[in-house]
């Protein structure tokens, strides 16, 4: 949690100047290259049929669904505004986790799942004078492709193993990342220091590092277990946006965080 949470603040850096597109579905390249590298060096072994289509799956949502969908946002949204979304995530995590795993959880769920949904609906609308705007739905899209990415990736770890999981799903990511990334990447306008920083962090950690340890963690402790970490990544994505970027946080925004989280704290004390 500790490395995502830098994620939104990273991509906000790099975006204006590398665009959208490369930040979110471009930063996918390189992390293939460090990912092909570590398979070829460990000479893994290849997923069966079977595992190929959920690593469709998991491409789908975290390689390329998450990034581009919350890189599209995060040019209208900042990551504060950002980070009180993405809060719903590990709700819809275990909510997928729930469903795959057949599980019958009480009403209170529910009820805490739907809590957390309205919630981070009204603070959109405040936050956007009455109004939903286009970078809230963006930024809904990319909690949903995020729960899929970790719950079926979570799945797989337990037979691939942790790290194994994101470097197949960035390879076969790839045929598709390539040539969109060519095609609609936004012309860079004189990237600093800083945006190059943004740019390396959201590859190397976001992308593969960070993947590392979470599906592992999901794979040995239980998807909808582990989800509850998720909790402190609104808050530490607020510090550090903070911090790294000056950004103010409203008490609006604070509000908003706290009670989405205590949404899904709700959730995962209500799943039996």
């Amino acid at each position: 949690m500790l490395a995502f949470s830098v994620t939104f603040p990273a991509s906000e850096a790099a975006i204006p100047a590398f665009g959208a597109v490369t930040v979110g579905l471009g930063r996918a390249i390189p992390a293939a290259v460090l990912a092909a590298v570590c398979l070829l060096a460990t000479r893994a072994t290849r997923p069966t049929l079977s595992q190929w289509r959920q690593l469709v799956l998991v491409a789908v949502g975290v390689v390329v669904g998450f990034p581009l969908c919350s890189a599209l946002a995060l040019r209208e949204a900042t990551s504060a505004h950002s980070a009180v979304l993405v809060g719903l995530l590990p709700a819809a995590t275990a909510a997928l986790a729930v469903v795959r795993g057949g599980e019958r959880p009480k009403w209170q769920f529910w009820a805490a799942c739907a809590f957390g949904m309205v919630t981070v609906l009204v603070f959109a609308m405040i936050q956007g004078a009455g109004q939903i705007r286009v970078a809230d739905l963006w930024l809904l899209a990319a909690v949903g492709c995020a729960a899929l990415g970790y719950t079926e990736g979570g799945m797989l770890a337990r037979e691939l193993g942790g790290w194994q999981v994101i470097a197949w799903a960035l390879l076969v990511a790839l045929p598709v990342v390539v040539p969109v990334t060519l095609v609609f990447a936004d012309p860079w306008h004189a990237p600093t220091a800083n945006a190059w920083l943004g740019l390396a962090y959201v590859s190397a950690v976001s992308m593969f590092a960070g993947f590392y340890a979470w599906y592992r963690g999901l794979a040995e402790g239980g998807i909808a277990k582990i989800a509850q970490l998720q909790l402190l990544q609104p808050v530490l994505t607020l510090i550090w946006a903070a911090l790294l970027l000056s950004e103010h946080i409203t008490p609006a925004t604070a509000t908003g965080a706290i009670l989405v989280i205590a949404a899904v704290a709700v959730t995962q004390r209500t799943r039996g």
